[in-house]
C-alpha cells in the first residue's frame, strides 16, 4: 500500500497553515497500525528537500498528542518486528477528514 499519493499531496495543507489561518486543524489522512492500537492523523504536511514528508498532525499512542513525524518513521517504524507484529504502518482508506478536537479521547 502506498502511504503517500499525488492525491493526497493535493489535499493536504502546507506546514503552519493552520497556525497562520485561525482555522481549526481538520486531518485529511490517517495511518495506523494494523496490530497494534497506535494511529497517526495528519492535517499539514510537506516534502522535504531530502524527498521525505514532514507531517503535522496528531499521534494517539500511549496518549494523544498533537505533533510532528515523517513519512520515513512511518515506513520504519517495524523495523526488526518478526511474524504478525512486522506488519507494515497502513493508511486508512476509509478515513473521512475530522477535526482534530473530535479524535482527542
Amino acid at each position: 500500500m502506498k502511504l503517500m499519493t499525488n492525491e493526497i499531496e493535493a489535499t493536504l495543507k502546507p506546514l503552519y497553515h493552520y497556525e497562520n489561518s485561525g482555522e481549526k486543524p481538520v486531518a485529511v489522512l490517517k495511518y495506523f497500525d494494523p496490530t497494534g492500537s497506535w494511529s497517526w492523523y495528519a492535517a499539514e504536511g510537506q516534502k522535504q528537500e531530502d524527498g521525505d514528508w514532514l507531517f503535522w498532525g496528531a499521534v494517539d499512542g500511549f496518549e494523544f498528542e498533537y505533533g510532528y513525524f515523517t513519512l520515513n518513521e512511518l515506513q520504519h517504524a517495524k523495523d526488526g518486528c518478526r511474524g504478525m507484529q512486522a506488519l507494515p504502518i497502513e493508511r486508512d482508506l476509509h478515513f473521512n477528514p475530522t477535526l482534530l478536537s473530535e479524535l482527542s479521547r
